[in-house]
């Protein structure tokens, strides 16, 4: 790693958040070796898609719940994490404003595959 690769400041995750547009936008927080670290407001349903890669949803704050086709919904609170495993379709759904935490590939498309 070069001096010219390493970030100067720490990021805030909740300034980041208080900085998003509307719902279900997403913001870039930093790269990882080969995944991306970003934040997004949830609000409502999302659509339903799937992945061909896992994507990790980090609840930062609030509650959602990410529906799985087939399966039981997981709820998440503040603090807990789910893996979604590729190839399965699912969404997250706010009934109340909450934020996560996303970590995914730099190519994985939001609306899915």
């Amino acid at each position: 790693m070069t001096e010219e690769t390493i970030t100067a400041q720490a990021v805030s995750i909740d300034r980041a958040v208080a900085a998003l547009p509307g719902p279900f936008q997403q913001s870039l927080l930093a790269q990882v070796n080969d995944t991306v670290v970003k934040v997004a407001r949830l609000e409502g349903e999302f659509p339903w898609h799937h992945h061909d890669e896992d994507e990790l949803f980090l609840c930062w704050d609030g509650t959602f719940r990410i529906e799985l086709e087939g399966r039981t919904p997981v709820i998440l609170d503040a603090g807990d994490i789910y893996v979604v495993p590729r190839g399965i379709r699912h969404r997250p759904v706010a009934d109340t404003p909450a934020h996560v935490v996303l970590v995914e590939r730099p190519e994985t498309k939001q609306y899915g595959n």
